[in-house]
Formats: structure tokens, C-alpha cells, sequence
């Protein structure tokens, strides 16, 4: 593994495993079977006004769980490789921005970020932590009821009783009063052209794919790893769980990715222990 490591130009692509010892949950178990109710769909929310309440009522609550977060061990890891010159590029599934905090530049966000918040009306970008405090002021009660929560899904997502979402109000554009979505691909959503392109060029031009902490159950990131595996590239999977890609994967690491990491750059960082 180190030295497919120093061959360099590796893309790595991101999962929800990575930030889990950050305290942001992944949506599947180590089976790849789905935890907690069904999430947000493009259409619903598109569609519906209650649809639309509901998300924010439950974001506003998970929200500043992940805005506590603290970039992994893996993160940091990723982001010293990226300064070594030995990874090329990152992609990732998460909607989260522990990449970013941890110094990796230039991430690939396949399914959008979290931090972002868009007019469906006009199309201008706005912050969703701008968003978190109109959200608080519309909703007094909110602060107090965040005490009692413990835990998101990686968009944010918490699971409220109906009881505590009816009569939550929700902010409009301030530029034309429209609907706010945050800038995140949803279930069922498509995504962004030019970040599926790039994301195809980065494939293309690496010498491997280094899929972390993904079960790639959604078809966006295991496509990228069967156009790796067509290429002819080595595709390395970092989970402890099953994955979609297993069985066309040249090398697969059934451990969480932070000790797998640590002792990948450590070997790295030492020659003589690499081959131990």
C-alpha cells in the first residue's frame, strides 16, 4: 500500500466512515443496511411545503452538532498526503467540511456542501450558518431543545417527533423572498455536471482510486470506482464494513480508516518499516 502511496497522482474518495470518530454518524451499517427513518428526497422537498419544513426543523436541530465537529485523524492524514504531492485529489461523498478544515484544498463535494444554502427563485448562495441563527430567532425554543439531542446524520439530519415540527417557521430568500434549499444533492437528486466531470478527469489522470470509509451503496461513487477498475487503475477499499465495489476491488482493508491511515504515513514517513 505505501508504495502504491508514492507512485503518486492517487485520488481518494470519501465516505461517511470517515467522519465518524468525529461524532457524525454514517447512514449504514457495517452490512451496508440503512439506520434510522428514510431520508429527504429531491422530490419531496422540491414538491412539498411540509416536506420542506420538516427538513429544516430537523436541520436546524442537527446542524450545530456537525458544526462542532472536528476533522478526524483520517482527515488530517489525507490532507499531509495531499501536501506530500502523493494524492492528487480528494472526492468526497460527505456534505460535511472536515476535508477543508483539515487543510485539504480543492475537494470534490459529489453530493454539495452542507455549509451552502441556495435560492430555488433566484439561484443566490448564501451561509447556512447565517441560515442556523435566522433559524433560531424564528424559533426560540430551538437552543434549548438542541441540548437534548446527541447525535446527526452526516447532511445533518436528526430524527424529531411530528409534535415538535408543526408551527417550526422556516426564513425565506432575502434577496426575492423565495424558497431556500441547502446546496446538497438529496436522494434522487442529480449531480452537479461540472463536479461529475471533474471528478471523472481526476479518475483518469490517477494512478489509483483509494475508496475511504464508503460502502458505495450510492451509484455516484461507485461508478468512479468501476471507471477506475476499467482504466485499469487499482482500486483499494478502507472499510470495515461490506462494500458494492468488493468484488471488483484489487486490494480491500477491513478496518476503520484512521488506524489504517496512521500506519500507512507512517510508513511513509519511515522507509525501513514499509514493508513490516
Amino acid at each position: 500500500m505505501a508504495d502504491l502511496l508514492l507512485q503518486g497522482s492517487v485520488v481518494a474518495l470519501t465516505g461517511a466512515g470517515i467522519s465518524q470518530s468525529a461524532g457524525i454518524p454514517t447512514y449504514r451499517n457495517e452490512r451496508g443496511e440503512w439506520l434510522g427513518s428514510d431520508p429527504m428526497t429531491h422530490q419531496a422537498f422540491m414538491r412539498d411545503p411540509l416536506a420542506r419544513q420538516r427538513y429544516w426543523a430537523r436541520s436546524a436541530r442537527g446542524y450545530p452538532l456537525m458544526g462542532r465537529a472536528l476533522p478526524t485523524d483520517s482527515h488530517r492524514l489525507l490532507a499531509r498526503l495531499q501536501q506530500k504531492g502523493l494524492v492528487s485529489a480528494c472526492i468526497t461523498q460527505n456534505v460535511d467540511a472536515l476535508h477543508e478544515r483539515s487543510g485539504h484544498q480543492g475537494v470534490l463535494h459529489l453530493h454539495g456542501a452542507i455549509e451552502d444554502v441556495i435560492c430555488l427563485d433566484c439561484g443566490h448562495k448564501s451561509s447556512r450558518r447565517n441560515l442556523q441563527q435566522q433559524l433560531e430567532d424564528l424559533n426560540p425554543d430551538l437552543k434549548t431543545r438542541q441540548q437534548e439531542d446527541s447525535g446527526a446524520r452526516p447532511d445533518g439530519d436528526v430524527d424529531l417527533d411530528e409534535a415538535m415540527i408543526r408551527g417550526f417557521k422556516v426564513p425565506s430568500c432575502a434577496r426575492c423572498d423565495g424558497t431556500l434549499k441547502p446546496d446538497v444533492v438529496f436522494f434522487g437528486g442529480n449531480l452537479s455536471q461540472a463536479v461529475k466531470e471533474a471528478a471523472i478527469d481526476a479518475i483518469e489522470r490517477s494512478s489509483a482510486l483509494l475508496v475511504i470509509g464508503s460502502s458505495l451503496q450510492v451509484f455516484s461513487g461507485f461508478r468512479l470506482s468501476r471507471r477506475a477498475v476499467e482504466l485499469g487503475r487499482p482500486l483499494v477499499l478502507i472499510n470495515p464494513g461490506e462494500s458494492r465495489a468488493d468484488a471488483i476491488a484489487t486490494h480491500r482493508i477491513a478496518e476503520r480508516s484512521d488506524w489504517v491511515l496512521r500506519t500507512l504515513v507512517q510508513r511513509l514517513e519511515h522507509p525501513a518499516e514499509r514493508h513490516v
